[in-house]
């Protein structure tokens, strides 16, 4: 029943935001619609947010028929400042998403109405501890934008459609829904623009299933920790998925991230808003993770989940302080200028807790190439540092489709071996792309926590077996790839072409004999 209401729910989804797509269709095209989409679904949320959170304490004091979003902006502005401490920000009743949607149809100057409440919502926050996490929120929802329409009627008409489309959709309470709404909505809009998919801006997503298995193979043995922190956060997916796993208050200290591209990073602390995150349990930050790290003063993460972007450009060795750094210098070398990837694993790895585990998808050149990718590769399995190297199947990213691997990284391993998996065949395939179901993540998470051998899908290989290798961590140098090809029985095969030919003659001989007689 749950799998139906799960599919009911998303497919709903879809059908909502496509009826948004059709009545914004010609003006607001591709990765714009996203930010309109997103943005629409967060100021619907936080309004509702507020509003059943006041409504309910004033139910529980009494008033069951109390309506905070029927009161008076003069009534309310009394409550501001207890809002503001509880909730970190704060919404009158006359800009809350329903009373501003009621009079949009009439409103002629809809497009100042919305940029005003964003900018109140965001001065709300100003001065208190919740200011950084709602500054420039509401950037990137341009309501003057000609992407809307050439004239301020025009955009108006479209900004309607928008609210219209959003109200209408059935979102109910995040703590009863059986899907990620927002997440789910992210990836179906980064599905129907495909084709721009990790082209505006650098932006990278993560499969929700792709996104599960990383975190589930971070938090084995564990039922609660500190800390989740993605050097790359993105979106925020992954940093939410230990919610999801764990269970909700699971994550003591909250959910930690940075994030380069100033879009995505709003969209993170957004995402935190929607589930529900407090502004206190989270720390979201806007800076080059490997030139600029923002927690350096945060103790070590139990967890970290992360899908950096694949060998992107960075300083390296052009920067001198950089060689220096505590996080690069125990390899001795710095990742290459051109391939920053190794970089972003050795920063993972100086973040992690002495418990901890990190789960990282890697490029598949680096567990092979030469030069300093080698050398961080020997220093890494030198100081027994990787768990287990996972072989991806092709296909599952948006925008690439390049068969990618994951790297667990631990710090105290019970042995000095490292665990190599074949899950290239763990999948089905949906549309153009593959995907992982509940049971290939369960199938391999299993052979994960067996650690064993495991004809054709995986190989406990120790360090001298590692070592004879040259370094090179490529899952098919251990794991032997099964041989499907049908075996064939010669002789067997030779009687049987011997016994077609003689059955071939008997059959021209009896053609010819029919022949000879219709000639007669």
């Amino acid at each position: 029943m749950a799998d139906y209401k799960n599919s009911r729910e998303r497919e709903e989804l879809h059908k909502a935001i496509w009826s948004i797509a059709d009545d914004l269709r010609g003006s607001v095209d591709g990765w714009d619609f996203k930010q309109y989409v997103l943005g629409t679904m967060f100021y619907r949320y936080i309004s509702e947010n507020l509003t059943n959170y006041i409504n309910q304490g004033e139910i529980d004091a009494g008033d069951v028929d109390f309506d905070y979003a029927k009161l008076t902006d003069e009534v309310a502005e009394t409550i501001r400042e207890e809002m503001v401490n509880d909730k970190g920000f704060f919404i009158l009743p006359s800009e809350l998403f329903c009373n501003v949607r009621k009079r949009a149809s009439g409103d002629e100057n809809l497009n100042e109405t919305l940029e005003s409440v964003f900018r109140h919502i965001e001065e709300s926050a100003q001065g208190s501890e919740s200011e950084d996490d709602f500054k420039g929120l509401f950037d990137d929802f341009d309501v003057n934008s000609n992407k809307l329409g050439a004239t301020v009627a025009k955009r108006n008409d479209k900004l309607v459609k928008l609210l219209d489309g959003i109200g209408n959709m059935n979102l109910g309470d995040y703590r009863e829904r059986t899907i990620d709404v927002f997440g789910d909505a992210y990836e179906f809009l980064m599905g129907m623009y495909a084709s721009n998919a990790g082209k505006s801006g650098g932006e990278f997503f993560t499969p929700q299933e792709v996104s599960e298995l990383l975190t589930r193979l971070a938090v084995v043995g564990k039922t609660e920790v500190n800390k989740v922190y993605d050097p790359a956060c993105g979106s925020g997916s992954l940093l939410l998925k230990a919610e999801t796993v764990l269970g909700r208050g699971n994550v003591r200290q909250g959910y930690y991230g940075q994030e380069i591209n100033p879009t995505t990073y709003n969209l993170c602390r957004i995402n935190m808003f929607l589930h529900d995150i407090g502004y206190d349990k989270f720390d979201i930050a806007n800076e080059d993770t490997l030139i600029d790290p923002q927690h350096w003063d945060d103790e070590p993460f139990e967890v970290i989940v992360s899908n950096p972007p694949y060998s992107i450009k960075w300083e390296g060795d052009d920067n001198p302080v950089l060689i220096n750094d505590p996080r690069f210098s125990p390899a001795g070398v710095l990742a290459p200028k051109s391939k920053a990837d190794m970089a972003f694993i050795m920063h993972s790895l100086s973040w992690l807790a002495t418990n901890g585990t990190a789960s990282i998808v890697c490029f598949p050149g680096i567990m092979y190439r030469g030069g300093a990718e080698k050398k961080i590769r020997q220093y890494l399995i030198d100081n027994n540092l990787i768990d287990c190297i996972i072989q991806l199947p092709d296909n599952l990213f948006y925008g690439t489709s390049i068969a990618t691997c994951i790297m667990v990284l631990k710090k105290s391993k019970s042995d000095n071996k490292t665990l190599f998996i074949d899950a290239s065949k763990e999948c089905v395939k949906v549309t153009n792309n593959n995907k992982l179901t509940d049971e290939n993540i369960a199938n391999i998470l299993k052979v994960y926590t067996d650690r064993c051998d495991v004809d054709y899908v995986a190989h406990l290989a120790s360090y001298d077996e590692i070592k004879e290798n040259d370094f090179n961590l490529s899952v098919s140098t251990y794991v032997e790839a099964e041989d499907t090809r049908e075996v064939i029985d010669i002789t067997k095969l030779n009687a049987e072409i011997e016994e077609i030919v003689a059955r071939e003659q008997v059959l021209r001989d009896e053609i010819k004999k029919i022949i000879e007689e219709i000639e007669v």
